[in-house]
């Protein structure tokens, strides 16, 4: 294994070829182990299609937030828990995906997921106020939460693991790429229209993957008995619900919004996933755990992992700091504000297939090294943002971000799975998907509340509110680089999995 770790382009030896077994097994001949089959790959297509189309609507109201806040009559610290709340639903309701799909069909959890959706979608669409409104994210990230590890658990089980490296370049496109080009779609839509029809447009696409997914996606999955630790489901809720919101209310209780004091659900949520942690140890020798921990016994998976959430802590407060600086200090309509953010959703989304191919042949670290040297890098250099900075480097420098973060993704998240025994990568994509979003909710949170704080004592000093508001992303963008310079230092302890040969295995 050593061999794979050097962080220099060398390509990796093949793998000596398995013995030939001494009695006949129920696996694909040789010359397929390396070849995904026609229909798994249809079956993946309408996934990652449909996972996209739910994807991207985690960070479209970025860009709307100045919109809402006047429609709506809210806060900026308010008007966030639209994009927090659906990555909390969705660190909530991820942690059940290994019961769900442990307990039903692949066909059933992708028409419940896509239902939920597209039901979501369509109550934001006829939202008459901000209460309706998050009650219709809330909903449509209850699907989007089942939807991603369905997709990932699906692909790890059915994509040899010579070529998986292709395959999560595509999931990579869909994670990652999704929710940049979000601000862009959603610029593009208020730029003549209202923000109901960020909705109204989804609607009908969600109705037709929904459609096309019931008519095409098979059943490949094994359903058993299982139980949900209901317990568990509550603490992992409360857990994740108290960290997020009491990050989110220290910007809330700077403008004396909060309606209890921030350490006090901080507090809540810390002791709950103390107890939730506690209680999978020991569910796991007994009945069995909501989220199987055994998957942080593996150091690969515990390092690719702790490399995420720094990085989607960095991608998630860029997609809603940047926005609020080129619309509020820079003067720019959403419709511009998005387009100077394309740029960057489509390098990601061009080189991560390419990454994908790099990974399969190089491995991880001569990617994940040279990709947090430079997302470190730009995010140091949007700490120096100003009124009078041209809009011509910002758009240089978030191209850099997502450029860094392209090299990094896929084989992170191909690292972290691909290192798990099969019967693992259920629990596996549910824990990743969960520690994601968390990190994606809480480096929201911390960059709001962060430029929220910084605006609110500047203000309080005497300056104007363009040099308030310059200052708190300034402020927000360095604790964005402090956060980038430990994923760097992780980056180093990243490794290769083993590749172990040997028929594939179905979804139980």
């Amino acid at each position: 294994m050593s061999t794979n770790e050097d962080a220099t382009l060398e390509p990796v030896a093949p793998a000596p070829p398995a013995p030939a077994p001494t009695t006949p097994a129920p696996a694909a001949p040789p010359a397929d182990r390396d070849r995904l089959a026609p229909g798994d790959a249809t079956v993946i297509g309408l996934l990652l299609v449909s996972a996209f189309v739910v994807i991207l609507n985690e960070t479209i109201m970025g860009v709307a937030l100045p919109r809402l806040m006047a429609d709506l009559g809210i806060t900026a610290a308010t008007g966030q828990w639209l994009t927090t709340g659906f990555m909390l639903t969705m660190a909530v309701v991820i942690p059940a995906t290994g019961f769900i799909m442990e307990r039903f069909r692949l066909r059933q959890v992708f028409i419940a997921a896509m239902g939920l959706f597209s039901l979501g979608t369509a109550i934001a669409a006829v939202a008459p106020g901000f209460g309706v409104l998050l009650v219709g994210r809330v909903v449509q990230a209850s699907g989007t939460a089942v939807m991603m590890p369905l997709l990932m658990t699906t692909a790890l089980t059915l994509v040899p693991a010579a070529s998986r490296g292709r395959t999560m370049g595509m999931i990579s496109v869909v994670i990652s790429v999704a929710p940049a080009i979000g601000p862009t779609i959603s610029g593009i839509i208020l730029n003549s229209l209202s923000w109901r029809w960020m909705f109204i447009i989804v609607l009908p696409i969600a109705l037709i993957a929904l459609g096309l997914g019931a008519w095409k996606v098979r059943n490949l999955t094994h359903p058993r008995p299982a139980r949900l630790d209901v317990f568990s489901l509550l603490l992992s809720a409360v857990g994740f619900g108290g960290l997020i919101y009491g990050l989110s209310s220290i910007g809330e209780s700077a403008g004396g919004h909060a309606p209890v004091a921030p350490w006090v659900p901080v507090a809540v949520g810390v002791l709950s996933l103390a107890a939730f942690v506690r209680r999978q140890l020991r569910l796991t020798a007994t009945t069995g755990p909501l989220m199987d921990l055994r998957v942080f016994a593996n150091r690969s998976f515990t390092v690719s992992t702790l490399v995420l959430v720094t990085s989607f802590m960095g991608l998630f407060g860029t997609l809603i700091t940047l926005p609020i600086f080129l619309q509020t200090v820079l003067q720019l309509g959403s419709l511009e504000t998005g387009l100077l953010l394309l740029p960057g959703g489509i390098a990601m989304g061009v080189l991560s297939p390419v990454v994908g191919r790099l990974f399969d042949r190089y491995g991880p670290r001569p990617l994940v090294i040279p990709g947090a040297v430079v997302v470190s890098g730009a995010l140091w250099l949007l700490s120096t943002l100003h009124p009078g900075t041209p809009t011509g480097m910002i758009v240089l420098v978030h191209t850099l971000v997502s450029v860094g973060l392209a090299f990094m993704f896929t084989p992170l998240f191909t690292s972290a799975l691909g290192s798990l025994r099969a019967e693992l990568y259920p629990h596996g994509s549910a824990t990743v998907g969960t520690v994601q979003q968390l990190a994606g909710a809480a480096g929201t949170a911390l960059f709001v509340t962060v430029l929220s704080t910084t605006s609110a004592d500047r203000l309080a000093g005497g300056a104007s509110p363009l040099d308030a508001v310059a200052a708190g992303t300034q402020h927000a963008f360095v604790w964005g680089g402090i956060i980038s310079l430990v994923a760097l230092a992780l980056s180093f302890l990243v490794r290769r999995p083993p590749v172990v040969p040997g028929p594939r295995t179905p979804v139980h």
